[in-house]
């Protein structure tokens, strides 16, 4: 993944400094919690239809289930006192990570879980009025 982000960063014309001091933020980030979990999309059991438009449909839904599953997880790790952070790094690097990891062609890394105990738990950010992010009709 450093590999695939490096180049990334030099396409689009970074500093080498900064490109060095991301990348190893970017592995720090990585290595250094307890627990790291990998989430994937497989499309092999969803549905298929003879037009892109419903097949879109499906892609969307199987990602939108990744992410309700993910956002379950950490739910369930914040309940057991755990911190978790999730990153979608994998997106930018999926043929990497799956060669990497030697993951069945099918999957699709969508996103990264890292979880562990934290060093701080940060106060509380103050909430939006429910009126400024939703319209109830």
């Amino acid at each position: 993944m450093a590999i695939d982000f490096q180049r990334d960063l030099m396409n689009d014309g970074v500093p080498a400094e900064r490109i060095q001091a991301q990348v190893k933020r970017s592995k720090n980030r990585i290595i250094s919690p307890p627990v790291a979990i990998l989430l994937c999309l497989d499309m092999s059991e969803m549905d298929s239809y003879p037009d892109d438009k419903r097949n879109k449909a499906e892609y969307m839904m199987a990602v939108q289930s990744v992410a309700a599953a993910g956002m379950q997880l950490l739910l369930a790790a914040h309940a057991e006192g755990l911190g978790g952070v999730w990153a979608c790094w994998p997106l930018f690097a999926q043929e990497t990570i799956q060669k990497t990891w030697n993951l069945p062609e099918s999957w699709e890394p969508q996103g990264m879980f890292f979880v562990g105990y934290p060093a701080d738990i940060p106060e509380a950010r103050e909430r939006k009025n429910i009126g400024d992010v939703s319209r109830f009709l």
